[in-house]
């Protein structure tokens, strides 16, 4: 009979050991906000696109767990988003949120999902409250903040002698970043600094105002339809090659295909392109066109990169998805495969990172942005010292 008890006992204790947090584990659920609807539902897509070609590389196992994703559209509106991030959180019991396109929404958002103790991994927006008075232990992103493409360009435009800018971006909080950023570096003459309608279309009479003041060069931030729009009526107001347009996630994958030839020698700044020659990258850009038969953008690669920095913190802890603080000093770390190439994390859990001068060039498929130059190396944002974390 102890023979008995004892090797029952071995058995118990055999399966309790066996039982690792790996094993134990519930399913790994991760919430993924983007906009999914509407003139800007491209840039979801590609980011969609992208979250399910990084499930499938990592055989549907995230941090080697059994990974479900949802997807939830927050409509372009801050209440929708966060409508959706409760959600995830209350109902669909997300150990992790990630995604989000815009600022505003990403305000409404990060704060919420933190509060709760979940994570959240941003894949674009990077509002400078979060980077600055508001960073989080339990945010991280895998983009950039807000200001640092334009300080790019600023840069750029600064060292090529522009001595006038008139500038426009849409009236939200990235718009507001943007435009901040730009003039942080460019030390020339302002002609005029104009905010339009989030999302409008129609873009004839601020171009009129423009062609009036007739400044040496226009910089511009319009993100997806907006910009797709914007650059057409510039073209058609005779402006393209008589007024230099510079930009910011205006001239990218998601409107190339749209703008065609009229995109071709236009200028942009970014952290990333197609071309960008790393192994990472190039096994990204080659997977996603073999599947979906179109070339990812920027917004794609951030989505992508978010689920990897999620699979690399999983595997950290093995696992074991209570332990936060591991998974964070992994996700610290930044120890996997990025498509930028190799970058390390600020205090604020920002990037520091590249950034590059980058032009439309035709290409084996289609027009393409092709990094001519680096403008800044290991950049770092310009509010990590205003976030209290260490």
């Amino acid at each position: 009979m102890r023979k008995i008890i004892l090797a029952i006992a071995a058995g118990v204790l055999a399966g309790a050991l066996s039982a690792s947090p790996a094993a134990a584990a519930e399913k790994l659920k991760i919430g993924f906000i983007t906009t999914l609807s509407g003139p800007t539902g491209i840039i979801g897509k590609h980011m969609k696109d992208s979250v399910e070609l990084a499930l499938e590389q990592l055989h549907g196992k995230v941090g080697g767990l059994e990974t479900e994703v949802i997807f939830g559209d927050d409509q372009f509106k801050p209440d929708v988003g966060l409508q959706v991030a409760d959600k995830m959180v209350k109902d669909d019991k997300v150990q992790f949120v990630s995604g989000v396109i815009w600022s505003n929404v990403m305000l409404a958002v990060a704060p919420a999902v933190t509060e709760k103790g979940v994570f959240m991994i941003g894949t674009n927006a990077g509002p400078h409250e979060l980077a600055g008075s508001q960073c989080n232990r339990l945010f991280f992103t895998t983009s950039w903040q807000n200001d640092e493409t334009p300080e790019a360009m600023g840069e750029f435009m600064q060292k090529q002698g522009i001595n006038d800018v008139y500038l426009m971006a849409p009236n939200y909080a990235a718009g507001k970043d943007m435009l901040a950023g730009f003039k942080r570096t460019f030390k020339g003459r302002i002609v005029d600094e104009v905010y339009t309608k989030l999302g409008q279309q129609d873009y004839q009479a601020e171009i009129s105002q423009l062609r009036a003041k007739n400044p040496k060069a226009v910089f511009v931030f319009y993100p997806g339809a907006m910009g797709i729009n914007f650059i057409r009526q510039y073209d058609q107001a005779g402006l393209h090659g008589k007024i230099p347009l510079y930009s910011a996630f205006t001239v990218d994958d998601t409107t190339l295909p749209a703008l065609g030839d009229n995109a071709i020698g236009l200028w942009s700044a970014g952290y990333w392109s197609s071309e960008l020659d790393n192994p990472a990258n190039r096994k990204y850009v080659s997977d996603f066109r073999k599947k979906y038969g179109y070339t990812p953008s920027f917004y794609g690669a951030e989505a992508y990169d978010g689920i990897m920095l999620i699979d690399s913190a999983v595997r950290a802890v093995k696992g074991n998805l209570a332990d936060k603080e591991g998974m964070i000093k992994a996700m610290e770390k930044a120890d996997y495969a990025s498509t930028r190439g190799h970058y390390t994390y600020n205090v604020n859990h920002f990037p520091i990172e590249n950034f590059y001068l980058l032009r439309a060039e035709k290409g084996p498929h289609g027009v393409v942005m092709k990094v001519e130059r680096t403008i800044f190396k290991d950049h770092k944002d310009a509010y990590y010292q205003e976030c209290k974390m260490k």
